[in-house]
């Protein structure tokens, strides 16, 4: 079976062979993937069937690559609305339920009118009915108080919690990489 190039790209492991992210997946685009394979950046770990070819050289499509030169993660991950959301698990902090990243907003636990600043820990993620109901109140008035209280997470928690989350498609070489230290079930 042909496929576009353009299906085929590569998922990046650090030099540990862990994933540079999970959330967004570490992926690259087949053109930098061979660039890397060429500057002799990258290992190549598997394969698609997928060929590629120029008047003087073929190659298969690198599936996996792992870098040769190991990239530390940030310490401290970036405040941004998104990694609240990684941070929560995509549920609202105050009913519990489990929404689309489009359908949440961000509370500020005590809201800013009040003193409250956007920082880590004061910051929630919650659905958009929950966040007009508690309003502009304290959360002892609304009577609403967060499921967790905020904290700011390392990067490997939000890596742990992206894992809990995998992008539509997963191609059958990534998936021993992004879960081969998961927990088997017993039969």
């Amino acid at each position: 079976m042909f496929a576009s190039p353009d299906s085929c790209p590569a998922l990046v492991l650090n030099a540990d062979f862990r994933p540079l992210s999970y959330f967004p997946l570490s992926l690259w685009p087949w053109q930098e993937t061979v660039k890397a394979v060429f500057l002799d950046r990258v290992n190549i770990i598997s394969e698609y069937e997928q060929v590629v070819r120029s008047p003087s050289f073929e190659m298969r499509l690198p599936s996996v690559i792992s870098l040769k030169e190991f990239i530390p993660l940030a310490r401290r991950p970036a405040f941004t609305r998104f990694n609240v959301f990684l941070r929560d698990r995509f549920s609202c902090q105050y009913c519990g339920e489990h929404q689309a990243a489009h359908d949440l907003t961000f509370d500020h636990v005590i809201p800013r009118s009040r003193g409250g600043r956007t920082t880590w820990d004061n910051v929630v993620a919650a659905c958009q009915h929950c966040n007009l109901l508690k309003g502009n109140r304290l959360p002892k008035q609304a009577e609403m108080f967060p499921v967790t209280r905020p904290y700011q997470p390392t990067t490997f928690e939000l890596q742990e919690n992206g894992r809990a989350f995998p992008p539509n498609y997963l191609h059958h070489s990534w998936r021993d990489f992004l879960y081969w230290d998961s927990e088997l079930e017993s039969a």
